[in-house]
């Protein structure tokens, strides 16, 4: 009998061989025009002073968009920054609960139309990260001078941090303990000559010469770490000795002519209340007349 050639004739097996294979080659390039409408996360980037830490990648999305998750290495992920269309991501309030945890992030991409929807998106980790050793140490300042005779003290500032206990943020000092170390750079201000002095409080007492002017930065320094050991050094701050007399002498004076007026504003008040009750007591002392 002849092989029936209709509409409902079976097709040959080869035949549904490359319909099925032209269907997947079909759905394979769907998926991938899909996916080329996402780009990926790249140059995962920490920025850290202080333990003020951001995240920060490329590029800037156009129809997709981020979110960020971060994990210490042995927890578990947390979601930050969800569906954002920013390239950076604030994640202090997480790598603060242990500053020397190691922490690991990592930032997913998808198409701003799906945000929610089922399919796991594409993502980049971020390199590793240990705020006790990574973190940038801030700029520090000098909070003041006090000179007696030939030896200054200094005392420099310590600078407060985003890491808190019992509901109150820690100076850096309270964070880093000894490992602390500030270094004094000082001049005297008609030389070029520098010379240093370090401590691991976050007090000085240099000798300096008498009638001298001196200027000075300080500078915060970790030992113990590999890298980032050294803040920027602060702004240059001048200690005038004379300056000091002068102001020591304004305060005393100021202080004199102060209590001076004070005394002259109270004689005048006794004196015109003196005169005012002499006034009434004539007036009463004296004879009435007739009208």
């Amino acid at each position: 009998m002849a092989t029936p050639l209709g509409p409902w004739a079976p097709c040959p097996k080869a035949a549904v061989a490359r319909a099925l294979l032209l269907g997947w080659v079909l759905v394979q390039v769907a998926g991938a025009v899909g996916a080329s409408d996402v780009v990926v996360a790249y140059n995962l980037t920490w920025k850290s002073t202080n333990f003020k830490t951001i995240l920060e990648w490329e590029p800037k999305p156009i129809n997709h968009v981020y979110t960020v998750q971060i994990s210490p290495r042995l927890g578990n992920w947390k979601n930050k920054c969800f569906y954002t269309t920013n390239t950076e991501c604030d994640i202090t309030d997480e790598i603060v609960k242990n500053v020397r945890e190691t922490y690991l992030a990592r930032v997913f991409s998808q198409p701003a139309d799906a945000a929610g929807s089922a399919g796991e998106p594409q993502f980049t980790n971020s390199p590793e990260f240990t705020p006790y050793l990574d973190t940038n140490l801030g700029q520090p300042t000098i909070q003041s001078f006090e000179q007696a005779g030939t030896k200054l003290n200094v005392t420099v500032k310590d600078a407060r941090t985003l890491v808190r206990v019992n509901g109150s943020f820690l100076s850096l000092r309270e964070v880093f303990g000894k490992d602390l170390n500030y270094t004094l750079y000082y001049w005297r201000a008609s030389s070029t000559g520098k010379k240093k002095a370090t401590t691991n409080t976050n007090e000085f007492s240099i000798d300096v010469d008498k009638g001298e002017n001196y200027c000075f930065q300080v500078q915060a320094v970790i030992l113990s770490r590999r890298a980032n050991q050294k803040s920027p050094e602060s702004p240059i701050e001048c200690h005038s000795r004379e300056k000091g007399v002068f102001r020591e002498v304004f305060f005393i004076v100021g202080a004199l002519v102060f209590v001076v007026f004070i005394v002259v504003i109270l004689s005048l008040s006794l004196y015109k209340c003196r005169k005012a009750r002499a006034g009434r007591g004539r007036k009463e002392s004296a004879p009435l007349t007739a009208a």
